[in-house]
C-alpha cells in the first residue's frame, strides 16, 4: 500500500510527502486581510491565514504551481518560497515570468521528478480553464497536475487546479482515471462579472467526476477568500441533495495519510 501524506496549510495549498518527497502546491502563505486584484476589474480579500507559517515548512523538493497571476494561488509570501524549492512547474506563460529556472509545461508534457533513493514521479500537465468560454484573455493560462509513480493502489493522483467542468478536462479525466483527486472548488464569482463562474461548484466537479469512481476526493480551495461563494456547509448541502460520492475533509494544518 501507497501511504502518502496531506496537510491542507489553506486555500489550493497543501503539502504532499510521500517516501521522502515534499511536494507543495499552489504556495499562499501571506496573512489575511489584503486584497488582491485579478484583473479586468476584479479583486478579493483575503480572510483567513496559512495553517502552517512558511518558515514551520520543511525543505520542498518540488512546487507545483497551477498558475502564477493570481494571489490566491501565489502570494508574497508563498513567491519568496519559490528560489529554496527544488524543481518548480508551471504553466509556460508563468515560467517566463517567474525565470529563476521554473519549467513551464503544457497539457500533455510531462517532468519527470528523481532523486537518490527515492521512487521516480512523474508528474503530467493537465488541461484547466479558469473561466467560462471565451475567458482566457481575463483568466490566463491555468493547468493541473497529474502525479504517478509505481506502487499506486487506486491510480493517479489528479490536482485540478483552478477549472470549471469543460470538455478538455472531463477528456484528460476520463484517460486519466485517477485515484485520488485534490478538487478545487469555492464556485468562484466577482460582482463585476455577474453569474459567471470561475471555478468549479459541487454540481460541476460531480459531473466532472461522473464514471470515474475515484477512491479518494479531496476539497480545497473553497473557502478563506472572498471571492468564493460555495463553502463546505453549501459543497456538504448540495453532496447530500445530489447523493453525490463522500468527499474527505483535510483537518487544516495537521497531516492525513491516505492510500493513494
Amino acid at each position: 500500500m501507497t501511504g502518502v501524506g496531506f496537510t491542507h496549510i489553506g486555500g489550493p495549498t497543501v503539502l504532499i510527502e510521500h517516501a521522502g518527497w515534499r511536494i507543495l502546491t499552489d504556495p499562499t502563505f501571506d496573512p489575511p486581510g489584503r486584497t488582491y486584484a485579478f484583473g479586468w476589474g476584479t479583486s478579493s480579500r483575503k480572510l483567513t491565514g496559512p495553517s502552517i507559517a512558511a518558515a514551520d515548512l520543511p525543505p520542498i523538493d518540488a512546487i507545483l504551481l497551477t498558475h502564477d497571476h493570481h494571489g490566491d494561488n501565489l502570494d508574497t509570501a508563498g513567491r519568496a518560497l519559490l528560489p529554496a524549492a527544488g524543481t518548480v512547474l508551471t504553466t509556460v506563460s508563468g515560467a517566463r515570468r517567474l525565470g529563476g529556472g521554473a519549467h513551464g509545461l503544457r497539457p500533455g508534457q510531462t517532468h519527470l521528478l528523481q532523486a537518490p533513493g527515492r521512487p521516480a514521479l512523474t508528474v503530467t500537465a493537465t488541461p484547466a480553464r479558469h473561466g467560462p468560454p471565451l475567458s482566457h484573455p481575463i483568466t490566463g493560462d491555468v493547468i493541473g497536475f497529474a502525479l504517478t509513480w509505481p506502487g499506486q493502489v487506486h491510480g493517479p493522483l489528479w490536482i485540478t487546479g483552478d477549472t470549471v467542468n469543460h470538455r478538455a478536462a472531463r477528456t484528460a479525466a476520463r484517460a486519466l482515471r485517477p485515484g485520488t483527486v485534490l478538487l478545487h472548488l469555492g464556485a468562484v464569482r466577482f460582482p463585476s462579472t455577474g453569474p459567471l463562474r470561475y471555478t468549479m461548484n459541487t454540481r460541476d466537479a460531480l459531473s466532472l467526476l461522473d464514471g470515474l469512481a475515484p477512491a479518494t476526493v479531496l476539497p480545497v480551495h473553497y473557502e478563506g477568500w472572498q471571492h468564493f461563494t460555495e463553502n463546505r456547509d453549501a459543497i456538504t448541502a448540495a453532496l447530500d441533495a445530489t447523493g453525490g460520492p463522500p468527499f474527505t475533509w483535510l483537518p487544516p494544518g495537521r497531516q492525513q495519510t491516505i492510500t493513494v
